[in-house]
């Protein structure tokens, strides 16, 4: 074997790829934010749709794309999903993008919990676990989740936590991290700079639905790879999944 992946293979995720995409978006999404977003070539996306929605796996309304009722068989509702199935389509998504290791963090007390986790196709790369649990103070996700806190419990937060270090980047210092945190409240970012993993900067942003967080979406790039350039649209990207996300979860009108 030669290692690469068979187009009959590569066809069949992507086709996998483009119905998970579209189910969690009701809305609808058009063809060229579905090849943007799962970096599918237009000419091999063009034959995939056509044929989806000749098979009624999607429907088409104008430009738009929608979950067809041949999917109905076998789709759950959406409040019957579990959360990590919701985020997941996004994830792989924000992966697909960017090509850096993509996650998305719960909050378990006073620590994170990878739930849904995309590792990057990159020699260079993160990578964690799903189920692994990490300290809030010292990943982007876990800052993003801390700024989201009402002060009462950001109080009983570094009350009954240790501001451990990892590394010499680690932030130990309760008002230092307190002015940060103030800083991401108006930002709605999180960032961190080898904080809990050397070589690694990560980038977070919290999902609020009625106004509680439910977790955070972030990406773990290496340092070599992390210019401004990147930063810019990595926050651009995580916007739009934060976006896309709470559009999902508002009730119909």
């Amino acid at each position: 074997m030669n290692g690469t992946t068979p187009s009959t293979v590569k066809s069949a995720m992507r086709t996998i790829d483009i119905i998970e995409y579209v189910v969690a978006r009701p809305a609808g999404v058009v063809a060229q934010e579905i090849a943007a977003g799962l970096a599918i070539p237009v000419s091999s996306l063009s034959y995939l749709l056509a044929t989806l929605a000749e098979r009624h796996y999607l429907t088409r309304e104008g430009r738009r794309y929608l979950p067809g009722p041949a999917l109905e068989r076998l789709a759950s509702p959406r409040i019957a999903m579990s959360l990590a199935d919701k985020v997941r389509p996004l994830v792989k998504s924000l992966r697909l993008q960017m090509n850096e290791t993509a996650s998305f963090f719960i909050r378990d007390g006073w620590h994170l919990e990878a739930i849904v986790t995309e590792t990057a196709e990159q020699s260079l790369r993160y990578s964690i676990s799903v189920g692994t649990r990490s300290p809030l103070h010292c990943l982007a996700a876990g800052k993003a989740l801390l700024a989201t806190m009402a002060d009462a419990e950001l109080d009983g937060y570094f009350a009954q936590t240790r501001l451990e270090s990892f590394t010499p980047s680690s932030i130990t210092d309760e008002a230092q991290l307190r002015a940060e945190l103030a800083e991401i409240r108006a930002t709605g970012i999180g960032r961190t700079r080898e904080e809990y993993t050397p070589g690694i900067c990560g980038l977070g942003m919290a999902v609020m639905v009625d106004d509680v967080a439910v977790g955070a979406f972030a990406l773990a790039i290496p340092v070599p790879r992390f210019t401004a350039e990147v930063e810019g649209r990595t926050i651009a990207k995580l916007e739009q999944a934060v976006s896309l996300f709470t559009a999902a979860e508002m009730p119909a009108v």
